[in-house]
This record gives C-alpha cells, structure tokens and sequence, in this order.
C-alpha cells in the first residue's frame, strides 16, 4: 500500500502563496535595518538606528500609547455589549428578529470612509463629545461586529441544557451565566479580544475622521510621518508592530495554546 503523493502543482502553487505573502515582509523588516537615510532594499549595510529614533519622536511614542489604550478599552468594551449579544441571538434565535444579527455587523458591511464620517458627523460633532471619547466609541463600533460573530460562533456549539440544569438547581440565572457559559466559551472571548485588538490598533478610516488637535493614533502619525519623510522609521515601525503581534500569539500559545483557540 503505497502513501497518497502530493501533485507537483499543488506544492508549486502553495510555494508561490507563501511566497506573496512572505517577500513583502521581508522587504520592510530589510529596510527597517538599511544603513541609509532613505528606504531602499536589499539593506545597504545595517543598523538599529531607525530603531531608536522611533523612541526619540515624541509624537510616535504619544500616539503609541493612544493606540494601546483605544485598542485595548475599545475591545474591552465591545465585549461587554457583544458577548450578551451574541448570547441573546444565540439563545433566544426563534424569539428574536432575523434582522437583529444583521444589525451588529453593519460597521463592516458599510465602508469604513462612509462609516468613519458618520460617526464624526453624530459623534464628534453632533454630541460635541471629547476626541478621546469619540475616538473610543468609534473603536468600539468598529470592532463590535467581529466580537459578537465570533462569540456566537463559539456559543452555536455549547449546550444550553447545562444552563437550563444549573438554573433548576437553584442556581440565579447571572450567577449561571459567569460560572457556567462564560468559562465554556472562553475560547471564543479570547480569539474575539485578539482579533478585535489587532483590527482596532491598525484601524486608520475610522481614525482620521475622528483625531483632533493633541490627539492622534499612530496609525495616522505613520501616514503623517510618510508625507515629511521617507526614512526606514516608518519600516521600523512596522517591524516593530509585527513584533506586537506575534507577541500576543505567543503569549497565547504559552499560556493556553493555539490549538486551544480552534475549540
């Protein structure tokens, strides 16, 4: 009995995928360590220097810290509307409009200029509200349709008789929904948190409509920082992001494993 070989063409053809999604990759992490005052590659000569000047632009490491606190509050607060969302459509899908799943997923479906403008037109303006805030809220949004998706997802395959049994045995419905549902779909929570995270941290459409004077994502100070200069900093930036992200894929697969994300 001989093992099922491979077609030449399938290998060739998963070559050339990697391949595309690889070299551009490579292209800014070579540039990000080019030894020149433009961006040029292959690197002529390397160095850390584009590095370090990413710490001595005040306006990168201001925006960074901004970018950090709207991606991380901005999904925690997805969360806190999207898992009792995705637990009211999963739960009571027969009692509850179709349309009503649809709602929620609306920020993708509209483009991101169109729903950008939007927001500043109700939010920034027509509430009158801080940037910070409406840069938060606009993350929020943003984000909301990718956490209550992928929570429902993770919900379709857990069975709510558990509930219904800790409920009967006295159990106060909130208490059962911390104790018992949340830890079963933990997994969905963290691959929504990460997702939502990742996409609110790289967000610029939404961002642009909604900074201000004093108030910036580094998203947009990169765009900013492109149209004064053309330095291997904005590579290093990007490497630097890369390394943010496999950071927290890292972390996960330490703590509990990529496999674990697939339950």
């Amino acid at each position: 009995m001989t093992a099922n070989r491979i077609h030449p063409l399938l290998i060739a053809f998963t070559v050339c995928v990697f391949f595309f999604l690889l070299t551009p990759l490579v292209i800014i992490i070579g540039a990000a360590f080019s030894d020149t005052s433009f961006l040029t590659f292959p690197p002529q000569g390397l160095t850390l220097h584009w590095f370090w000047n990413i710490f001595q632009i005040e306006a990168f490491r201001t925006t960074a810290i901004t970018s950090f606190e709207l991606a991380f509050l901005g999904t925690a607060l997805s969360l806190l509307i999207g898992i009792p969302a995705a637990y009211a459509i999963t739960r009571y899908r027969l009692e509850l409009p179709s349309w009503l799943s649809t709602l929620f997923v609306l920020p993708i479906l509209v483009p991101e200029i169109v729903f950008g403008f939007s927001l500043m037109k109700s939010i920034t303006i027509g509430l009158d509200l801080p940037i910070f805030a409406s840069l938060l809220i606009g993350h929020a949004l943003l984000v909301l349709p990718y956490s209550v998706r992928v929570v429902s997802a993770s919900l379709a395959s857990f069975d709510f008789s558990i509930e219904e049994a800790a409920i009967s045995l006295g159990c106060p419905p909130v208490k059962t929904f911390l104790t018992v549902v949340l830890p079963n779909i933990r997994a969905g929570v963290i691959a929504a948190f990460i997702l939502a995270f990742i996409t609110s941290i790289n967000d610029v459409s939404v961002s642009v409509f909604l900074t201000g004077p004093g108030i910036s994502t580094l998203p947009i100070q990169i765009l900013a920082h492109m149209e004064q200069f053309f330095d291997p900093t904005i590579a290093s930036v990007s490497v630097l992001l890369m390394l943010v992200t496999v950071g927290v894929m890292a972390i996960v697969e330490a703590t509990l494993g990529l496999t674990f994300l697939t339950k």
